[in-house]
């Protein structure tokens, strides 16, 4: 009896102090001054005042966990991550989202109806033995951004949250997901964790942006590593610090599970808000590059390798007009010598296939100069073929091949055989 007694008070203190957590939230929520940033920092000080000084005596039995807890937090649209209004997020028109995610379905949607999801889980790698402990969810409702989170303080009760997610997606009725990797992790992850739990996945047929693609295609180029963290520094500007390593995660988890330790899991929580506030923030800042009936944002907010990441993004959802348009706005800016090869490059092929030879003759003779073996028999063909100027194109596939000995056979075998046909050709002519 006595240890039942003990237990009871010990649990009831673990519900004490999470309803403390959330009405210090609701409290410093009200204060419209401070930051995202500075509201989550003032509540992880807040809660830790809370806890009660730890006895010099260690007790091998774990303190009470609840099974579930439920957070949720609500932050107004004129609300800024970064230099970013949360409100922007609304703006967005449903054809850039086809772009962005190169899904049709997307046209008729926008960000009114969509879900943001980041897990947090005690694996990395995937697989039926990784749960996923905390399911961080965001959407706009009411005015408001809000931010709402599952944790599994038992592993035992997954089926619970399983069910309780399950309710909450039906009520909610997304029409969308928007995920930082989520195709290749975390939805595959989630529903795995609704079939072994024999229950249906309600977000398995809805049009998913994957943000991840479109963020590297937008800046893999301009900076120097596409991970959501440093984008959200970057690109974003938000003041966010490396709160917590992703692989020190799942250590922390286990910890708590022996120790009943909330203190391990609170930054664990502040990550997984950062993360999602990033990744809209990022969403927001990436759809607006393509906001084309706007000029101020062109001259205001996007630099040459943002147009060059415009570009490569409509390439890649197979629009090449526009994409070959973004390049050659792209060119007239400064770019980095290897990035506006590449630009030249990709131009050159698109004048070459709609027949606009001047275009296409002007940047392989610009790239000459850079010793592009390419461009060398791109324009003896074209003097060749189009122009019937044989002298011409054997001095220049004579320059070919000089710059192709003993460095690209390919092209060596290449420009010999075409000098001996130029010259066939150019002795036919003079008889």
């Amino acid at each position: 009896m006595e240890d039942k007694l003990k237990l009871i008070k010990r649990q009831r203190e673990a519900r004490t102090r999470s309803h403390k957590i959330q009405d210090a939230w609701k409290k410093i929520d009200k204060n419209e001054d401070l930051s995202v940033k500075e509201k989550l920092e003032r509540l992880i000080h807040l809660t830790k005042q809370e806890k009660p000084q730890k006895s010099e005596k260690t007790s091998a039995e774990p303190a009470p966990r609840e099974p579930i807890l439920f957070f949720e937090n609500p932050y107004p649209l004129h609300v800024r991550y970064g230099k970013i209004p949360l409100s922007r997020g609304l703006e967005i028109s449903g054809d850039v989202f086809y772009f962005l995610s190169r899904d049709k379905a997307f046209r008729d949607l926008d960000l009114s109806s969509s879900l943001f999801i980041d897990l947090e889980t005690t694996g990395l790698a995937g697989g039926t033995g990784v749960i996923p402990f905390l399911i961080g969810l965001g959407f706009y409702r009411n005015n408001k951004f809000n931010i709402v989170q599952y944790f599994l303080g038992e592993p035992a009760e997954e089926g619970k949250l399983i069910r309780q997610l399950a309710q909450f997606f039906s009520q909610m009725d997304f029409e969308s997901i928007v995920s930082f990797n989520g195709k290749g992790f975390d939805l595959p992850l989630l529903e795995t964790r609704f079939i072994l739990n024999r229950q249906p996945f309600p977000l398995s047929e809805l049009p998913h942006l994957d943000f991840l693609f479109s963020a590297r295609s937008l800046w893999k180029h301009k900076h120097e590593s596409c991970r959501l963290f440093h984008l959200a520094q970057q690109v974003v500007e938000a003041e966010r610090a490396e709160d917590i390593p992703a692989a020190e995660i799942p250590v922390r988890y286990f910890q708590f599970l022996r120790s009943g330790d909330w203190s391990l899991m609170e930054p664990v929580l502040y990550h997984n808000q950062e993360d999602i506030l990033s990744l809209l923030a990022l969403v927001i800042t990436g759809a607006r590059l393509f906001a084309e009936e706007q000029e101020e944002i062109l001259d205001e907010e996007r630099d040459a390798l943002d147009l060059f990441g415009v570009g490569k993004v409509f390439e890649s959802a197979g629009d090449v007009k526009k994409s070959s348009y973004y390049f050659e706005r792209a060119l007239q800016g400064k770019l980095p010598k290897e990035i506006a090869h590449l630009a030249k490059t990709k131009l050159s092929y698109h004048f070459k296939r709609n027949q606009e030879w001047e275009k296409a003759v002007s940047l392989w003779q610009d790239m000459i100069s850079e010793n592009q073996l390419f461009c060398f028999r791109e324009l003896a063909m074209y003097y060749e073929h189009k122009e019937k100027k044989y002298e011409e194109a054997k001095k220049i596939v004579e320059e070919g091949l000089a710059l192709s000995l003993s460095f690209s056979p390919k092209y060596e075998q290449d420009f010999s055989h075409r000098i001996e046909r130029l010259n066939e050709k150019i002795r036919r002519g003079k008889k």
